[in-house]
């Protein structure tokens, strides 16, 4: 990673999850990595004991601001749709 600590604060069961968790703190400006075992990737969703597991990483100084974007819950009525 870097010079900076990077501390787990997500992990995700499967790669379709940890990717849209880590677009969402991408677009907040928050660099994420993910870290995972290569058996997890081909069992898409699947979780046990840890397999299918990906852990998330942000650098230390964006912990505290992903985690709490990661509490944040939207519905529909959140979002600004404009019909065009």
């Amino acid at each position: 990673m870097t010079d900076e600590n990077w501390v787990i604060v997500y992990r995700a069961a499967g790669m379709v999850n940890a990717r849209i968790i880590t677009g969402r703190l991408q677009t907040e400006g928050i660099p994420a990595r993910l870290q995972y075992e290569a058996i997890g990737v081909i069992s898409c969703s699947l979780d046990v004991d840890g397999l299918g597991e990906v852990k998330i990483f942000v650098p230390g100084s964006f912990a505290n601001h992903a985690k709490e974007i990661l509490t944040q819950r939207f519905d529909e009525n959140d979002l600004n749709w404009e019909v065009k």
